[in-house]
């Protein structure tokens, strides 16, 4: 989405005031509010530094220039973009990563460097990978890039800093090669280098052509997961995901044997957690090292496995995705990494009836010399999970396992709408967010008046790619399993009588070609998505006069989620209450954050749906879809 945009010439005249510009554009285009230090450094970066480059008279006075561009359904934000026409006539585009770092030193993570930030000195992505991992972005979702075609060219400009060996040690020569890096006094080297790739200028229309163009549908993990165990890459890591990702393949080449660490990336739906795991899964694999992925919940497990019963990688399906119930009677050391992901859903006891074991974080880190949790706290949803960050914390330091964290806060799921996630927090009230604007969002919500829309919502969306799908809270009954006739959701006065999915299609629910005519539920829905989530909110969750209240007496009696509340609530109410409470917000939180492309919902409640329609209507969001 373009915030300024203008031609050489006019960001020209405009660079003694740039800051303002910018700060102007960015509030009005994007919604954002800028801080103090952003806004001081577009003054030493844009005005200055950038300034000096453009004004070479290499670069025409007509070629576009686009600060602060955000990518379409993304939090980032590319610093500068350039764009004309190459000497061959071929539009082309130019995206170059600003840093104001003085001083780079060498870091232990692959395609990082060390410098301060704040208020020390921290790993940082190195600027050619950052310029390069969002010029791949361009040329993978952005359907005008291939159409048009564009050239699209990274480069990084660290116009503070005057020694280039860390910058370009012999180690990053392929990955400069790819996005050359210019320090400070090389103003003049990279105005060349953009003259060599903006021959003649285009008055900006590159720039709006882009913003306008098409965006391709994310990939899925799921469907790229073969590919990616025969060695391809699906998947560019950006930003922090990146970070994390070297900091697990760090503490793997340098941990001794025979000592232990643990390592937390923790990162709301859709940053990319599992797409981490995965990538890291092939790549500890590729160097010959015994790793494993590892859930409790048997979903994600299925799929995967069930993806590879497909392809040649049919005999490592059992062995490569396992169950967190698995490690109580494993031996001390016996893995090189564990890649929890769902680490939330840990419990204490393992095995059907709940009896074996002590506690599942402890036996993890027990098992392995690297154990890496992937935790979102929101996502605990039944009475067991015990996977918070103190736990995880309190049982690494019992073990002797040494404790690091990571942090992801880009999402890449819900069209990367991070202003549906607040809507999302705001009406379940898990989060106040006073301020969500949601007119510019690319991701399809919907409040429907009845089941039976909602259901032809989803099969008319179903037919582009067979991922959407019916969701609903624990609200019924699972009588179809006793009599596979019956049907166990059922709304009177409507054609609307579906069964769960729990019976055919178990934990591979979610890609079985029939069960769209079947309701998933929070046990076989989490840790996986889909194009079109349709969410039925039952009486577990009302809304009266904006106060959203939950009863866990709502739930249907077969739900083992809740197993236990009455029992404590008869000794600790309060308590008791409170943890239900927050259990049905969390399984709703995760059932509305599924779908990648949009989310409808009925709620069986018509107050509570005309809170929702009120909510979002006070978004400023209006459905585009058919």
């Amino acid at each position: 989405m373009l915030a300024y945009v203008a031609t050489k010439e006019q960001f020209l005249e405009d660079a003694p005031q740039i800051e303002d510009r910018v700060r102007e554009q960015v509030k009005s285009n994007l919604g954002i509010n800028v801080g103090s230090s952003e806004y001081t450094s577009w003054q030493n970066s844009l005005g200055n530094a950038m300034a000096h480059v453009l004004r070479e008279e290499s670069i025409p006075d007509d070629a576009g220039v686009a600060i602060e561009y955000r990518l379409h359904g993304r939090r980032q934000r590319i610093d500068v973009l350039v764009s004309g026409y190459n000497e061959q006539n071929v539009r082309s585009l130019a995206v170059i990563e600003l840093k104001q770092w003085g001083v780079v030193h060498a870091s232990q993570l692959a395609d990082h460097v060390r410098s301060f930030m704040g208020h020390g000195e921290h790993d940082l992505l190195h600027p050619s990978y950052q310029a390069w991992s969002y010029a791949q972005l361009l040329n993978n979702f952005y359907k005008i890039v291939t159409l048009e075609p564009f050239s699209v060219q990274p480069c990084a400009y660290v116009h503070n800093c005057t020694d280039d060996s860390v910058l370009r040690d012999p180690g990053v020569r392929e990955l400069t090669a790819l996005a050359p890096v210019f320090i400070k006094n090389e103003n003049k080297e990279l105005s060349d280098y953009l003259g060599g790739l903006i021959a003649t200028g285009d008055s900006a229309d590159g720039l709006r052509i882009l913003d306008s163009s098409e965006i391709g549908p994310s990939k899925q993990l799921v469907e790229a997961l073969t590919s990616m165990l025969d060695g391809n890459q699906e998947f560019v890591l950006i930003d922090e995901q990146k970070t994390a990702y070297e900091s697990i393949m760090e503490f793997v080449a340098t941990v001794p044997h025979g000592e232990r660490r643990s390592l937390i990336v923790q990162g709301g739906p859709g940053t990319g957690k599992s797409v981490i795991a995965i990538n890291a899964l092939v790549a500890l694999l590729e160097k010959g090292h015994n790793a494993r992925y590892v859930t409790k919940n048997a979903a994600p497990r299925s799929v995967y496995r069930a993806k590879l019963q497909k392809g040649s990688r049919k005999g490592e399906a059992s062995t490569l995705f396992m169950s967190s119930d698995s490690f109580h009677q494993v031996d001390k050391d016996s893995y090189d990494v564990l890649l929890v992901d769902e680490a939330h859903r840990l419990v204490k006891k393992s095995g059907l009836y709940g009896n074996l074991g002590e506690n599942q974080i402890a036996e993890i880190i027990q098992a392995s010399r690297i154990s890496v949790f992937f935790v979102d706290e929101s996502q605990r949803v039944t009475w067991r999970d015990i996977g918070t960050l103190d736990e995880i914390a309190s049982q690494a330091q019992a073990e002797g396992s040494p404790l690091e964290m990571q942090e992801l806060s880009a999402q890449f799921r819900c069209a990367g709408s991070d202003e549906y996630l607040k809507w999302v927090d705001s009406v379940l009230r898990l989060d106040h967010h006073t301020d969500i604007d949601m007119t510019a969002t690319d991701y399809e919500i919907k409040i429907v008046d009845s089941p039976s829309e909602l259901r032809d919502l989803i099969i008319a969306r179903n037919a582009e790619s067979n991922t959407s799908r019916l969701l609903a809270g624990y609200c019924w009954d699972w009588v179809s399993k006793k009599d596979p006739k019956a049907k166990d959701i059922v709304f009177e006065g409507t054609d609307f009588a579906m069964q769960w999915n729990l019976t055919k299609d178990g934990s591979a629910w979610m890609i079985a070609p029939e069960s769209l005519n079947e309701v998933g539920c929070i046990h076989t829905c989490q840790g996986l998505e889909g194009d079109y989530m349709g969410v039925i909110i039952g009486d577990d969750l009302i809304s009266r006069k904006e106060v959203v209240s939950t009863h866990p007496e709502a739930r249907a009696k077969t739900d083992q989620s809740l197993k236990g509340w009455k029992t404590a609530a008869k000794k600790d109410p309060e308590q008791t209450l409170a943890r239900t409470d927050l259990l049905i917000r969390n399984t709703y939180r995760t059932l509305l954050t599924r779908g990648m492309k949009g989310t409808f919902i009925y709620c069986t409640d018509q107050e509570t749906r005309e809170y929702m329609n009120e909510h979002l209507e006070s978004s400023g969001y209006s459905f585009k879809g058919g």
